[in-house]
């Protein structure tokens, strides 16, 4: 595990994160590398390449405020909804992932590492009750619009979106500019970062 980086990250953390959450890290991760083994659920095949997706998941928390509620469109083998639900314990989160097999290994994860913060949906976004969520995060599902269009019910005046997003952020948000939007860099990854997500519903 990264765990230099991730405790630094989790040292400049706005967001409570728990510098705990390393060693349930190292569990996750473990974990991920044998049922992809059986299951493919992630490109990341090895233990280098997964770590470096935790750390890609946890950056954000270096600049995101404390949020009460998350939910995690497409969450996938974990990235970034359970990372981020490992290291927010105090954050209810809702892991949204339609494939049964990834689902399954998420309720696995939640139940192994003892996370009560956690609950899996396996829908799709637009089949989730409609609800206000403090956090909106999404990886590698759709673009920043069509994302943005799927928040909409579940978005009010508190709601921020982060999307992560690459080196085609710019072109996917030229019609979002009256959301308020802010780019954050790391390496080739592009976080997208809307505060006040009821702009995007004027």
């Amino acid at each position: 595990m990264k765990s230099e980086e991730l405790r630094e990250i989790l040292k400049l953390s706005n967001a409570a994160a728990d510098p705990k959450g390393i060693e349930k890290l190292d569990a996750f991760s473990k974990h991920l590398e044998a049922w992809n083994r059986v299951h493919n659920l992630t490109g990341a095949r090895t233990r280098e390449a997964m770590e470096e997706q935790i750390v890609d998941s946890a950056w954000p928390l270096m600049f995101l405020p404390p949020v009460d509620s998350l939910l995690d469109i497409g969450t996938g083998a974990g990235f970034p909804g359970m990372v981020l639900a490992i290291l927010l314990p105090e954050t209810e989160c809702t892991l949204c992932e339609p494939l049964k097999k990834r689902a399954a290994f998420l309720r696995f994860v939640a139940g192994d590492l003892g996370l009560g913060n956690v609950t899996v949906e396996a829908k799709r976004a637009d089949e989730l009750e409609a609800r206000a969520y403090s956090l909106i995060t999404s990886r590698a599902v759709t673009d920043a619009s069509t994302l943005v269009d799927w928040c909409r019910p579940l978005i009010d005046k508190s709601t921020q979106l982060l999307f992560y997003k690459g080196e085609q952020v710019h072109e996917e948000t030229a019609g979002l500019r009256h959301c308020g939007i802010e780019i954050i860099t790391r390496k080739k990854r592009n976080y997208l970062w809307i505060k006040e997500a009821s702009k995007c519903l004027k």
